[in-house]
Protein backbone atom coordinates (compact mmCIF):
# COMPACT_ATOMS: atom_id res chain seq x y z
CA UNK A 1 0.00 0.00 0.00
CA UNK A 2 1.26 3.36 -0.99
CA UNK A 3 1.92 5.87 2.08
CA UNK A 4 -0.61 9.07 2.55
CA UNK A 5 0.63 12.92 2.62
CA UNK A 6 2.92 11.46 5.46
CA UNK A 7 5.67 10.74 3.00
CA UNK A 8 5.60 14.17 1.74
CA UNK A 9 6.55 15.20 5.23
CA UNK A 10 8.83 12.95 5.71
CA UNK A 11 10.59 13.54 2.28
CA UNK A 12 10.62 16.96 4.04
CA UNK A 13 12.34 15.65 7.40
CA UNK A 14 14.82 13.43 5.86
CA UNK A 15 15.75 14.99 2.72
CA UNK A 16 15.95 18.76 3.72
CA UNK A 17 19.59 20.00 2.96
CA UNK A 18 21.26 21.64 6.03
CA UNK A 19 21.82 25.04 4.12
CA UNK A 20 18.08 24.86 2.88
CA UNK A 21 17.27 26.09 6.39
CA UNK A 22 16.93 29.73 6.69
CA UNK A 23 19.05 31.45 9.65
CA UNK A 24 16.02 32.37 11.20
CA UNK A 25 14.75 29.06 11.99
CA UNK A 26 18.29 28.01 12.81
CA UNK A 27 17.94 30.81 15.52
CA UNK A 28 14.43 30.28 16.65
CA UNK A 29 15.99 26.64 17.18
CA UNK A 30 18.67 28.07 19.49
CA UNK A 31 16.45 29.64 21.32
CA UNK A 32 13.84 27.58 22.07
CA UNK A 33 16.33 25.21 22.74
CA UNK A 34 17.64 26.48 25.45
CA UNK A 35 14.37 27.53 26.57
CA UNK A 36 13.05 23.80 26.64
CA UNK A 37 16.16 22.83 28.52
CA UNK A 38 16.10 25.37 31.15
CA UNK A 39 11.90 24.27 32.30
CA UNK A 40 13.19 20.88 31.80
CA UNK A 41 15.63 21.49 34.73
CA UNK A 42 13.08 23.23 36.41
CA UNK A 43 10.25 20.24 36.09
CA UNK A 44 12.97 17.85 37.90
CA UNK A 45 10.93 18.87 40.98
CA UNK A 46 7.39 18.22 39.54
CA UNK A 47 5.16 15.97 41.16
CA UNK A 48 5.78 12.37 40.76
CA UNK A 49 8.96 12.39 39.21
CA UNK A 50 11.09 10.17 41.73
CA UNK A 51 8.09 7.99 40.93
CA UNK A 52 8.71 8.02 37.36
CA UNK A 53 12.01 7.52 37.63
CA UNK A 54 11.75 4.23 39.96
CA UNK A 55 9.50 3.09 37.74
CA UNK A 56 12.16 3.17 34.73
CA UNK A 57 14.95 1.82 36.43
CA UNK A 58 17.49 -0.21 34.28
CA UNK A 59 20.79 0.34 32.25
CA UNK A 60 22.02 3.56 33.10
CA UNK A 61 21.82 4.40 29.02
CA UNK A 62 20.28 7.83 29.08
CA UNK A 63 20.63 11.05 31.75
CA UNK A 64 17.52 13.32 33.09
CA UNK A 65 17.48 17.01 32.96
CA UNK A 66 18.17 18.18 36.55
CA UNK A 67 18.90 14.90 38.08
CA UNK A 68 21.63 12.11 39.08
CA UNK A 69 19.29 9.61 37.50
CA UNK A 70 20.41 7.81 34.85
CA UNK A 71 17.75 5.24 32.84
CA UNK A 72 17.61 3.46 29.96
CA UNK A 73 16.30 5.49 27.29
CA UNK A 74 13.05 4.87 26.72
CA UNK A 75 12.48 5.23 30.53
CA UNK A 76 15.04 8.82 29.95
CA UNK A 77 12.62 10.38 26.93
CA UNK A 78 9.40 9.63 29.22
CA UNK A 79 11.32 11.56 31.97
CA UNK A 80 12.88 14.55 30.20
CA UNK A 81 9.90 15.02 28.10
CA UNK A 82 7.55 15.29 31.08
CA UNK A 83 9.80 17.64 32.69
CA UNK A 84 10.06 20.00 29.89
CA UNK A 85 6.01 19.86 29.97
CA UNK A 86 5.37 19.38 33.83
CA UNK A 87 5.90 23.08 34.73
CA UNK A 88 3.21 24.36 31.78
CA UNK A 89 6.29 26.56 30.78
CA UNK A 90 7.35 25.08 27.65
CA UNK A 91 6.99 27.24 24.19
CA UNK A 92 3.73 26.71 21.76
CA UNK A 93 2.56 27.06 18.99
CA UNK A 94 -0.64 28.82 19.40
CA UNK A 95 -2.43 27.96 15.99
CA UNK A 96 -1.36 24.44 15.66
CA UNK A 97 -2.47 23.96 19.64
CA UNK A 98 0.96 22.07 19.89
CA UNK A 99 3.90 22.84 22.78
CA UNK A 100 6.32 21.08 19.84
CA UNK A 101 9.75 21.03 22.13
CA UNK A 102 8.10 18.70 24.68
CA UNK A 103 7.91 15.29 23.10
CA UNK A 104 10.93 16.02 20.68
CA UNK A 105 13.64 17.14 22.98
CA UNK A 106 13.14 14.34 25.62
CA UNK A 107 13.20 11.88 23.04
CA UNK A 108 16.55 13.15 21.16
CA UNK A 109 17.94 13.93 24.68
CA UNK A 110 17.62 10.09 25.30
CA UNK A 111 18.68 8.93 21.75
CA UNK A 112 21.95 11.21 22.08
CA UNK A 113 23.28 9.81 25.52
CA UNK A 114 22.33 6.20 24.36
CA UNK A 115 23.97 7.03 20.89
CA UNK A 116 27.54 7.76 23.42
CA UNK A 117 26.86 4.52 25.46
CA UNK A 118 26.90 2.58 22.27
CA UNK A 119 30.31 4.11 21.08
CA UNK A 120 28.84 5.79 18.40
CA UNK A 121 29.56 9.21 16.39
CA UNK A 122 28.80 11.40 18.52
CA UNK A 123 25.98 14.53 17.21
CA UNK A 124 27.33 17.83 16.12
CA UNK A 125 25.41 21.15 17.05
CA UNK A 126 23.88 22.01 13.10
CA UNK A 127 22.90 18.48 12.96
CA UNK A 128 20.70 19.00 16.37
CA UNK A 129 19.21 22.70 14.75
CA UNK A 130 18.06 21.29 11.70
CA UNK A 131 16.42 18.17 13.31
CA UNK A 132 14.34 20.29 15.75
CA UNK A 133 13.69 22.63 12.83
CA UNK A 134 12.06 19.87 10.70
CA UNK A 135 10.33 17.98 13.85
CA UNK A 136 8.70 21.02 14.80
CA UNK A 137 8.07 21.67 11.14
CA UNK A 138 6.46 17.98 11.01
CA UNK A 139 4.28 18.33 14.40
CA UNK A 140 3.15 22.18 13.44
CA UNK A 141 1.91 21.41 10.07
CA UNK A 142 0.26 18.56 11.36
CA UNK A 143 -1.46 20.69 13.83
CA UNK A 144 -2.45 23.79 11.98
CA UNK A 145 -4.18 21.47 9.99
CA UNK A 146 -6.91 20.50 12.17
CA UNK A 147 -10.28 22.21 12.33
CA UNK A 148 -11.77 20.45 14.86
CA UNK A 149 -11.73 21.14 18.81
CA UNK A 150 -8.74 18.86 20.81
CA UNK A 151 -10.58 15.62 21.23
CA UNK A 152 -6.87 14.56 22.46
CA UNK A 153 -4.12 16.58 24.04
CA UNK A 154 -2.71 17.25 20.52
CA UNK A 155 1.30 18.51 22.19
CA UNK A 156 1.19 14.67 23.01
CA UNK A 157 0.03 13.19 19.83
CA UNK A 158 1.89 15.70 17.43
CA UNK A 159 4.82 16.33 19.35
CA UNK A 160 5.56 12.09 18.93
CA UNK A 161 5.46 13.15 15.30
CA UNK A 162 8.06 15.54 15.61
CA UNK A 163 10.24 13.59 17.76
CA UNK A 164 10.09 10.51 15.23
CA UNK A 165 10.89 12.60 12.22
CA UNK A 166 13.87 14.67 14.59
CA UNK A 167 15.28 11.03 15.59
CA UNK A 168 14.47 9.72 11.85
CA UNK A 169 16.51 12.94 10.34
CA UNK A 170 19.27 12.20 13.11
CA UNK A 171 19.41 8.26 12.53
CA UNK A 172 20.23 8.95 8.88
CA UNK A 173 16.54 7.54 7.53
CA UNK A 174 15.67 7.66 4.31
CA UNK A 175 11.74 8.78 3.89
CA UNK A 176 10.41 5.41 3.64
CA UNK A 177 12.15 4.14 6.44
CA UNK A 178 10.62 6.97 7.93
CA UNK A 179 7.05 6.41 7.27
CA UNK A 180 7.53 2.82 8.89
CA UNK A 181 8.76 4.50 11.55
CA UNK A 182 5.90 6.87 11.77
CA UNK A 183 3.61 3.89 11.02
CA UNK A 184 4.90 2.06 13.71
CA UNK A 185 4.32 5.12 15.95
CA UNK A 186 0.68 5.73 15.64
CA UNK A 187 0.40 2.41 16.83
CA UNK A 188 1.04 3.35 20.38
CA UNK A 189 0.02 7.17 19.89
CA UNK A 190 -1.89 7.94 23.00
CA UNK A 191 -2.61 11.50 25.27
CA UNK A 192 -6.72 12.33 26.31
CA UNK A 193 -7.77 15.13 26.89
CA UNK A 194 -9.61 13.99 30.07
CA UNK A 195 -6.20 14.41 32.23
CA UNK A 196 -6.43 18.14 30.74
CA UNK A 197 -9.99 18.72 32.21
CA UNK A 198 -9.20 17.00 35.45
CA UNK A 199 -6.22 18.91 36.22
CA UNK A 200 -4.35 15.34 36.42
CA UNK A 201 -0.29 15.03 36.16
CA UNK A 202 -0.98 12.68 33.70
CA UNK A 203 -1.16 15.45 31.07
CA UNK A 204 2.26 15.75 30.92
CA UNK A 205 3.25 12.36 31.73
CA UNK A 206 1.32 11.89 27.97
CA UNK A 207 4.24 13.91 26.70
CA UNK A 208 6.70 11.51 28.24
CA UNK A 209 4.63 8.41 26.84
CA UNK A 210 5.00 9.63 23.37
CA UNK A 211 8.66 10.41 23.84
CA UNK A 212 9.25 7.17 24.70
CA UNK A 213 7.19 5.59 21.88
CA UNK A 214 8.61 7.80 18.85
CA UNK A 215 12.04 6.33 20.59
CA UNK A 216 10.71 2.58 20.00
CA UNK A 217 8.98 2.93 16.63
CA UNK A 218 12.98 4.44 15.20
CA UNK A 219 14.10 1.20 16.90
CA UNK A 220 12.18 -1.12 15.31
CA UNK A 221 12.46 0.69 11.89
CA UNK A 222 16.27 0.75 12.20
CA UNK A 223 15.57 -2.67 12.02
CA UNK A 224 13.73 -3.23 9.51
CA UNK A 225 10.39 -3.70 10.94
CA UNK A 226 7.44 -1.64 8.69
CA UNK A 227 4.34 -0.09 9.73
CA UNK A 228 1.08 1.05 8.41
CA UNK A 229 1.61 3.72 5.95
CA UNK A 230 -1.67 6.00 6.13
CA UNK A 231 -0.30 7.22 9.05
CA UNK A 232 -2.52 10.75 8.56
CA UNK A 233 -5.28 10.21 6.45
CA UNK A 234 -6.27 6.50 6.81
CA UNK A 235 -9.62 5.55 7.59
CA UNK A 236 -8.28 4.78 10.98
CA UNK A 237 -5.25 7.18 10.74
CA UNK A 238 -4.71 10.12 12.94
CA UNK A 239 -7.04 12.45 11.44
CA UNK A 240 -9.63 9.85 11.51
CA UNK A 241 -8.88 8.93 15.32
CA UNK A 242 -7.42 12.08 16.74
CA UNK A 243 -8.99 15.00 15.19
CA UNK A 244 -11.53 15.01 12.52
CA UNK A 245 -12.24 18.18 10.21
CA UNK A 246 -9.11 19.15 8.43
CA UNK A 247 -6.89 20.44 6.12
CA UNK A 248 -4.49 19.36 5.61
CA UNK A 249 -3.43 19.90 1.52
CA UNK A 250 -3.77 23.45 2.98
CA UNK A 251 -1.14 23.27 5.26
CA UNK A 252 1.19 21.42 3.09
CA UNK A 253 1.36 23.36 0.82
CA UNK A 254 3.79 25.91 3.34
CA UNK A 255 5.93 23.49 3.82
CA UNK A 256 9.22 24.17 2.66
CA UNK A 257 8.80 28.17 2.56
CA UNK A 258 7.06 28.52 6.27
CA UNK A 259 9.27 27.45 8.59
CA UNK A 260 6.81 26.62 11.91
CA UNK A 261 9.58 27.29 14.22
CA UNK A 262 9.48 31.03 13.74
CA UNK A 263 6.07 31.24 14.90
CA UNK A 264 6.61 29.31 17.94
CA UNK A 265 5.63 31.47 20.95
CA UNK A 266 7.44 31.81 24.44
CA UNK A 267 5.74 31.11 28.12
CA UNK A 268 6.48 33.95 30.46
CA UNK A 269 5.01 32.40 33.25
CA UNK A 270 4.80 28.91 34.04
CA UNK A 271 1.06 28.30 33.56
CA UNK A 272 -1.18 27.05 30.83
CA UNK A 273 -0.80 29.21 27.70
CA UNK A 274 -4.51 30.06 27.64
CA UNK A 275 -3.94 31.88 30.62
CA UNK A 276 -1.47 34.25 29.69
CA UNK A 277 -3.93 36.62 27.96
CA UNK A 278 -5.77 36.82 31.28
CA UNK A 279 -2.52 37.56 33.28
CA UNK A 280 -1.07 40.05 30.12
CA UNK A 281 -4.10 41.93 30.03
CA UNK A 282 -4.33 41.83 34.18
CA UNK A 283 -0.63 43.27 34.25
CA UNK A 284 -1.00 46.11 32.09
CA UNK A 285 -4.24 47.32 33.37
CA UNK A 286 -2.41 47.66 36.67
CA UNK A 287 0.59 49.03 35.73
CA UNK A 288 -1.65 51.58 33.47
CA UNK A 289 -4.29 52.89 35.34
CA UNK A 290 -2.23 52.28 38.85
CA UNK A 291 -4.49 50.09 41.15
CA UNK A 292 -3.20 47.17 43.37
CA UNK A 293 -4.84 43.81 43.70
CA UNK A 294 -6.62 45.50 46.81
CA UNK A 295 -8.50 47.80 44.98
CA UNK A 296 -10.01 44.96 42.70
CA UNK A 297 -13.92 44.08 43.35
CA UNK A 298 -14.03 41.70 39.96
CA UNK A 299 -12.92 40.90 36.94
CA UNK A 300 -14.50 39.51 33.45
CA UNK A 301 -12.55 38.13 31.19
CA UNK A 302 -14.09 37.21 28.07
CA UNK A 303 -12.03 34.60 25.82
CA UNK A 304 -12.50 31.77 23.13
CA UNK A 305 -14.38 28.75 23.54
CA UNK A 306 -11.02 26.89 23.64
CA UNK A 307 -9.32 29.10 26.22
CA UNK A 308 -13.16 28.78 28.28
CA UNK A 309 -11.96 25.31 27.83
CA UNK A 310 -8.61 25.08 28.69
CA UNK A 311 -8.78 27.41 31.85
CA UNK A 312 -11.86 28.36 32.65
CA UNK A 313 -12.38 26.04 35.61
CA UNK A 314 -13.25 27.44 38.88
CA UNK A 315 -10.61 27.95 41.38
CA UNK A 316 -11.24 26.17 44.87
CA UNK A 317 -8.92 25.98 48.25
CA UNK A 318 -8.01 22.00 47.23
CA UNK A 319 -6.69 22.40 43.71
CA UNK A 320 -3.87 20.35 43.59
CA UNK A 321 -0.60 22.40 41.10
CA UNK A 322 -1.63 20.91 37.62
CA UNK A 323 -5.41 21.95 38.22
CA UNK A 324 -4.03 25.10 39.34
CA UNK A 325 -1.47 26.10 36.79
CA UNK A 326 -4.91 25.48 34.29
CA UNK A 327 -6.91 28.12 36.03
CA UNK A 328 -7.26 31.22 34.64
CA UNK A 329 -8.69 33.19 37.72
CA UNK A 330 -5.81 31.98 39.98
CA UNK A 331 -3.00 32.81 37.44
CA UNK A 332 -4.82 36.48 37.11
CA UNK A 333 -5.05 36.57 40.72
CA UNK A 334 -1.30 35.63 41.21
CA UNK A 335 -0.22 38.63 38.66
CA UNK A 336 -2.44 40.98 40.51
CA UNK A 337 -1.11 40.41 43.71
CA UNK A 338 2.63 40.29 43.14
CA UNK A 339 2.34 42.02 39.20
CA UNK A 340 3.88 38.73 37.73
CA UNK A 341 3.41 34.53 38.00
CA UNK A 342 6.35 32.55 38.84
CA UNK A 343 7.03 28.90 40.21
CA UNK A 344 6.68 29.95 43.76
CA UNK A 345 3.03 30.55 42.92
CA UNK A 346 2.33 27.30 42.72
CA UNK A 347 3.95 25.66 45.94
CA UNK A 348 1.54 24.03 48.33
CA UNK A 349 1.69 27.05 50.72
CA UNK A 350 0.75 29.91 47.40
CA UNK A 351 -2.32 27.49 46.81
CA UNK A 352 -4.10 27.27 49.70
CA UNK A 353 -3.11 31.16 50.40
CA UNK A 354 -6.95 32.20 51.64
CA UNK A 355 -6.05 36.14 50.21
CA UNK A 356 -5.25 34.83 46.52
CA UNK A 357 -8.01 32.16 46.83
CA UNK A 358 -10.67 35.20 47.72
CA UNK A 359 -8.98 37.29 44.81
CA UNK A 360 -9.28 34.41 42.80
CA UNK A 361 -13.09 33.53 43.12
CA UNK A 362 -13.61 37.44 41.74
CA UNK A 363 -12.36 36.49 38.47
CA UNK A 364 -14.82 35.51 36.35
CA UNK A 365 -13.81 33.82 32.80
CA UNK A 366 -16.51 33.53 29.63
CA UNK A 367 -16.62 32.17 26.76
CA UNK A 368 -17.25 34.31 24.02
CA UNK A 369 -19.02 33.48 20.37
CA UNK A 370 -15.49 32.57 18.71
CA UNK A 371 -16.30 30.18 16.06
CA UNK A 372 -12.36 29.18 15.89
CA UNK A 373 -11.60 26.04 17.53
CA UNK A 374 -8.29 26.59 18.12
CA UNK A 375 -7.91 30.46 18.83
CA UNK A 376 -6.46 31.74 21.68
CA UNK A 377 -7.27 35.16 21.10
CA UNK A 378 -8.97 37.95 20.86
CA UNK A 379 -9.49 38.29 24.75
CA UNK A 380 -10.93 41.01 26.66
CA UNK A 381 -10.32 41.51 30.84
CA UNK A 382 -12.37 44.29 32.70
CA UNK A 383 -11.41 45.10 36.28
CA UNK A 384 -13.92 46.84 38.33
CA UNK A 385 -12.63 49.01 41.00
CA UNK A 386 -14.05 49.46 44.62
CA UNK A 387 -15.92 52.71 43.86
CA UNK A 388 -17.04 51.93 40.87
CA UNK A 389 -14.32 52.46 38.47
CA UNK A 390 -14.13 49.96 35.13
CA UNK A 391 -11.24 49.70 33.25
CA UNK A 392 -10.78 47.05 30.24
CA UNK A 393 -8.45 45.74 27.82
CA UNK A 394 -8.37 43.95 24.60
CA UNK A 395 -5.85 41.89 23.40
CA UNK A 396 -5.23 40.08 19.84
CA UNK A 397 -1.34 39.17 20.55
CA UNK A 398 -0.36 37.93 23.88
CA UNK A 399 3.24 38.94 25.26
CA UNK A 400 5.43 35.70 24.33
CA UNK A 401 4.42 35.22 20.76
CA UNK A 402 6.54 36.22 18.18
CA UNK A 403 4.80 39.77 17.28
CA UNK A 404 5.05 40.41 20.91
CA UNK A 405 8.56 38.35 21.94
CA UNK A 406 10.21 38.48 25.65
CA UNK A 407 13.58 39.81 24.45
CA UNK A 408 16.78 38.45 24.55
CA UNK A 409 17.71 39.78 28.61
CA UNK A 410 13.85 38.19 29.78
CA UNK A 411 14.43 35.21 27.80
CA UNK A 412 17.95 34.75 30.03
CA UNK A 413 16.25 35.30 33.05
CA UNK A 414 14.14 32.59 32.77
CA UNK A 415 16.43 30.34 31.45
CA UNK A 416 18.91 30.96 34.64
CA UNK A 417 15.82 31.02 36.88
CA UNK A 418 14.88 27.90 36.21
CA UNK A 419 18.46 26.49 36.46
CA UNK A 420 18.41 28.00 40.00
CA UNK A 421 15.56 25.42 40.35
CA UNK A 422 17.05 22.16 39.64
CA UNK A 423 16.17 19.28 41.71
CA UNK A 424 19.69 18.89 42.57
CA UNK A 425 21.78 21.56 42.45
CA UNK A 426 23.84 22.74 39.01
CA UNK A 427 27.54 23.80 38.86
CA UNK A 428 27.50 27.63 39.71
CA UNK A 429 28.18 28.17 36.37
CA UNK A 430 26.42 25.58 34.70
CA UNK A 431 23.85 28.36 33.20
CA UNK A 432 26.37 30.51 31.58
CA UNK A 433 28.10 27.16 30.17
CA UNK A 434 25.03 26.24 28.63
CA UNK A 435 24.42 29.21 27.23
CA UNK A 436 27.46 29.83 25.79
CA UNK A 437 27.05 26.11 23.94
CA UNK A 438 23.69 27.17 22.47
CA UNK A 439 24.65 30.33 21.59
CA UNK A 440 27.79 28.72 19.49
CA UNK A 441 26.23 25.41 18.57
CA UNK A 442 27.19 25.65 15.17
CA UNK A 443 30.56 25.15 15.93
CA UNK A 444 29.76 22.20 18.74
CA UNK A 445 31.49 19.09 17.59
CA UNK A 446 29.24 16.59 20.15
CA UNK A 447 26.08 18.61 21.64
CA UNK A 448 25.49 15.68 24.70
CA UNK A 449 27.94 18.43 26.37
CA UNK A 450 24.70 20.60 26.81
CA UNK A 451 23.72 17.85 28.97
CA UNK A 452 26.80 17.81 31.13
CA UNK A 453 25.62 21.34 31.80
CA UNK A 454 22.33 20.64 33.03
CA UNK A 455 22.88 17.35 34.58
CA UNK A 456 24.18 17.19 38.34
CA UNK A 457 27.68 14.96 38.64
Amino acid sequence: MTSDAIALLCRHAANTRDDAIPPAALQAARIFLLDSLGVGVAGSTGPFVDELCAAHAGLPEARVLGRRDALPAAGAALVSAYQIHNGEFDCIHEAAVVHPMAVLLGAVLAWLDRRAQRGEPPTAGRELLAALVLGVDTACHVGVASRSPLRFFRPATAGSLAATAAIGRLSGFDSERLVNAMGINLGQMCGTMQAHSEGCAVLAMQAGFNARNALVACDLAARGVPGPQQVLEGTFGYFALFEGEHDLAGALAHLGRRWRICEVAHKPFPSGRATHGIIDACLQLALEHGFSAADVARVSARVPPLTHRLVGRPPHADMQVNYARLCGAYAGACALLAGTVGLDDFSPAALRDAVRLALAARIEVIADGNTDPNAFTPISVQVHLHGGARVSRTLDVVYGNPARPMDRAAQLAKFRANCRASAVPLDDDAAERAIALVDGLDEVGDVRALLACLTPR
